[in-house]
């Protein structure tokens, strides 16, 4: 379906380049655009991969120019004809279906359901013309890491962006005889938000403009708005101004004359301080440096992070995909950190950091299995600003760690205290540079005590009954909060008995095992409970919530974004306990192997189904549960199947939202054959797609991995070694491979 759309807008909008650009006297549409450069593994990075497709499954990523971990993610914001937007379709901004653009705007989430930011965008127009949306085609479009250029034929000028960390650079290049003119919207916006509060100023003296604006995005609307400024300043005179100064409706329209064959680079600094501070950010990472010498540090900071993970394969589209998806998980946590080392804190109030770097635009709920794993492993700097930045916000909040924090505030968004998870495997892991004891204390508090703004739903009623009652919780996803509630206890109780806290280890551990609750041993799934013990007799395990929002009764409301089968896989803190629920393993292989040949028939499906769905955080890590059960075949055979049929080089290369890099980072950890048990120390033992790998760990040394005789048909594991000693059992710990040395795995056709 998709594909006969794209079609029919693909025809439509070469008609319309063709007449605006006509009308307007610039060039054809189609132009021979530049040729960027990368670094060697900048060249397989591909940010088209997932921001188009099925548009509530696709990735919702975007290909905006940005820096590893930065603030700054400068690119386009596209939409339908006129501006609409018609269903909510990429949530970046960008969706690959769209056949216009409305500008370049400075910053948005990355692979997440919400819309944010966008915030100052600027659009080129040439003469007297309004700027407005404006009609492009991919064939006049690229992008590679650091960079994004499109050609805008009804305005003859091609766009050019890069950036660093707080600093957006663009670059338009004219080919019109008309005024040359770029038009900031102070008060832009993602679609259906809104910024208030505009205010914009020029110096005819200094050629500086400076403004600022508070921010309701879907986020930032939950906790007032987001103040936000910036300061601008570009490389040829301006010849004059005409500004807007509505607050709701503030802007800046900038002309320079005839510019025609030639370029304007304008600079834009962001701060979420002050203006002072946004011009302080864009004086220390662009002084001296035009857009091409910022490119080039772009280019090299991509280089450096992308290298710590160097792999060899044969086969070209696994090299794209994974430097794809390693690129992506380091597109967020932001940078929130001025250079002098000021942030706007959760009271509102300016704050200097101490000894670490305050990151927010945490998808915490989703990056705790995956991405955040990650970063133990080869970027714990990262992870170590993470872990001081939640303790940080929680002193300067409310005194909880924010499951979702985004900008300056408490988004609430997901449920229960993902934090908990990543907490405690942080320090597991060794990762202790962070106030533990605050962390620990306030992670024991909102499993306790109820807490109005970002605390655990219905905690009262879990702490007395065991569970989440479903006719105390109606419609409030009361099975699913029940698990998670109990693997966050189970962390608690992990982190207590690591710091010797041996009663509250007890306490905790006995709530982790409350999941089992909700455990129906008739039907073998996870139920809805009443308050009085019994299970609620509407149920129907294939019915996942996003049907379950158009029925009149109600099937799925006790399950968060899937199914009873989705939910069923998700006691990752007693996988042996959950197990043993099933009756036997034998069982519950029968049963798993069903749910993952129930999975959709195509990657990122409009629809998902209630099998199977890697796309979504609940179910991801399900092949790996099939070795816990005595199957390591099945679960190599299922994490191949996935590796191959649910990631690809094509915009709808990922199978549903990227959430802060989360899937991206289950195919790079799978890719090279291991992955996170979130919350331990452990990594199960998969099938690695890839010939070999080197990576650079965080400590400073390097772990090899070899993947002997491996092809798309061997595709099981005969032995795994690590430093020439076999592995016993499923995991590998994370002491072991921070030791370094080399983890040899020998593949074969056929099952051991």
């Amino acid at each position: 379906m998709w594909n006969i759309i794209r079609a029919f807008v693909s025809v439509f909008v070469a008609f319309e380049m063709t007449v605006t650009g006509l009308f307007n006297g610039v060039m054809p549409r189609s132009v021979e655009m530049p040729e960027p450069e990368t670094g060697e593994l900048g060249q397989y990075v591909d940010p088209f991969i997932g921001t188009g497709g099925t548009p509530w499954t696709c990735g919702m990523v975007s290909p905006a120019a940005t820096v590893p971990f930065g603030s700054v993610r400068l690119g386009p914001d596209t939409c339908f004809l006129g501006g609409a937007y018609i269903v909510k379709t990429n949530t970046s901004g960008y969706y690959y279906e769209h056949g216009h653009i409305r500008g370049f705007s400075h910053s948005r989430l990355s692979g997440t359901g919400a819309e944010d930011y966008s915030m100052f965008r600027v659009t080129p127009a040439v003469g007297n013309a309004d700027a407005g949306v404006m009609a492009y085609s991919h064939d006049n479009e690229v992008a590679v890491p650091g960079y994004y250029a499109v050609y805008l034929p009804s305005v003859g000028c091609l766009a050019e962006m890069t950036a660093d960390v707080h600093t957006g650079v663009h670059r338009y290049t004219f080919n019109s005889s008309k005024d040359a003119r770029l038009f900031i919207d102070v008060t832009s916006a993602a679609a259906k938000s809104q910024s208030r509060e505009g205010k914009v100023e020029y110096d005819p003296e200094t050629g500086v403009i400076t403004g600022s604006c508070l921010l309701f995005g879907q986020f930032a609307g939950r906790y007032d708005g987001l103040p936000t400024y910036f300061a601008a300043v570009a490389d040829k005179p301006i010849e004059s101004v005409d500004i807007s100064s509505d607050p709701d409706n503030c802007s800046i329209d900038i002309n320079f004359g005839n510019l025609k064959n030639q370029s304007v680079e304008l600079k834009v600094g962001i701060s979420f301080v002050s203006t002072d501070n946004a011009m302080l950010n864009l004086k220390a990472e662009t002084d001296g440096l035009g857009f091409d010498g910022v490119y080039k540090k772009a280019v090299q900071a991509w280089e450096d992070n992308l290298s710590v993970i160097k792999i060899d394969t044969g086969d070209e589209d696994i090299k794209t995909v994974f430097y794809t998806a390693l690129y992506h998980t380091m597109i967020m946590p932001s940078n929130f950190t001025d250079v002098n080392g000021e942030y706007l804190g959760f009271d509102k109030q300016v704050h200097t950091a101490d000894g670490f770097t305050y990151r927010s635009d945490m998808s915490l709920w989703d990056t705790v299995r995956t991405t955040n794993p990650l970063y133990t492993l080869i970027a714990q700097d990262i992870q170590k600003d993470c872990l001081n930045s939640l303790v940080t916000m929680s002193q300067q909040g409310i005194g909880v760690i924010p499951r979702w924090p985004q900008g300056a505030g408490y988004t609430g968004s997901m449920f229960g205290d993902a934090a908990n998870i990543m907490i405690t495997e942080s320090y597991l892991k060794g990762i202790t540079d962070f106030d533990v004891q605050t962390a620990y204390e306030a992670m024991k508090y909102t499993s306790d005590n109820a807490v109005n703004k970002d605390g655990r739903s219905h905690i009262e009623a879990y702490n007395e009954y065991g569970y989440v009652p479903q006719d105390i919780a109606a419609g409030d996803k009361s099975v699913s909060r029940t698990l998670e509630y109990a693997w966050e206890d189970a962390a608690i109780a992990n982190l207590a008995t690591a710091l010797g806290k041996t009663e509250d280890a007890e306490k905790y551990a006995a709530k982790s095992m409350y999941y089992k609750n909700v455990f129906d041993p008739e039907t073998k799934y996870f139920r809805a409970r009443n308050s009085d013990g019994t299970f609620v007799s509407r149920f129907s395990p294939n019915m996942t919530s996003f049907y379950d929002m158009i029925m009149i009764n109600k099937y799925a409301d006790s399950y968060a974004e899937g199914s009873a089968r989705q939910w069923r896989w998700s006691a990752l803190h007693d996988i042996d306990g959950m197990i043993e629920l099933f009756g036997s393993k034998e069982y519950f292989v029968s049963e798993l192997e069903d749910f993952m040949e129930d999975a959709s028939l195509s990657r990122a499906g409009i629809d998902p189904g209630p099998g199977y769905w890697v796309g979504n955080q609940h179910d991801i890590h399900t092949p790996y549960l099939f070795a816990n059960a005595g199957r390591p075949d099945l679960t190599q055979k299922w994490v191949r199947w996935t590796l191959a049929e649910r990631f690809s080089t094509d915009i709808n290369g990922l199978d549903g939202n990227d959430d802060g890099g989360t899937i991206s980072a289950w195919y790079v950890f799978s890719a090279m054959g291991f992955y996170p048990l979130a919350g331990t120390d452990k990594y199960w033992l998969g099938s690695p797609n890839i010939d070999s790998a080197e990576i650079t760990l965080s400590n400073g040394n390097t772990l090899k991995i070899k993947a002997v005789n491996q092809s798309e048909e061997n595709v099981y594991v005969s032995s795994v070694k690590l430093n020439g000693v076999e592995l016993e059992g499923c995991y590998v710990t994370h002491e072991q491979l921070m030791n370094g040395g080399e983890l040899v795995f020998t593949m074969s056709s056929t099952a051991e």
